[in-house]
């Protein structure tokens, strides 16, 4: 079962991988992907943090906290499960950008960009369908890249989605 589940991941990963090669696919994948580095959250947050006077604080606050524990276990799971990127494993595929790490299982981009997409939706539920499609379109720009497949995704915006949940709980205990 497990050897049908990466082939068809697999077969997906080359389906959407050969997009690339569409025009403007290249300049839209590597910008939205530059959106998931970390930085746009960090700005949005302060941003929110100092002009939202109702709910601002709280959700820098909460997103910090489920960062504090979405990082952790994403890096603990690619330690762990070490899976090499498509790139790396399969013939004739070269990635567009340089992956900061070795393994690609799960996706840090896609759960830092479903962590922030649903602490967003938490806290302002009027963004909750543009911040989800553009959670979905950072680990989508991930595949077109080279670097990760359709499953890294999926478990990258099932850590991040957790740990949203999680951080979001845990902030009105502690």
């Amino acid at each position: 079962m497990f050897q049908r589940l990466q082939l068809l991941d697999t077969q997906l990963y080359l389906r959407i991988y050969n997009c690339y090669e569409l025009p403007h696919m290249a300049v839209f994948s590597r910008w939205i992907s530059r959106l998931g580095d970390g930085i746009a959250y960090l700005l949005f947050g302060l941003i929110l943090f100092w002009l939202e006077p109702v709910d601002g604080s709280e959700f820098f606050q909460a997103s910090l906290l489920t960062f504090s524990i979405e990082v952790p276990l994403y890096l603990l799971l690619k330690q762990l499960i070490k899976r090499n990127r498509p790139c790396d494993h399969l013939n004739g595929v070269t990635p567009a950008i340089k992956p900061a790490d070795q393994f690609s299982f799960p996706s840090g981009h896609a759960a830092a960009a479903f962590a922030f997409a649903s602490m967003l939706s938490l806290y302002y539920p009027s963004l909750s369908e543009t911040a989800l499609i553009i959670a979905g379109l950072i680990g989508l720009s991930r595949v077109l890249l080279g670097v990760h497949y359709p499953t890294d995704i999926l478990a990258g915006a099932v850590l991040g989605t957790g740990s949203a949940a999680l951080g979001y709980n845990l902030y009105f205990v502690l």
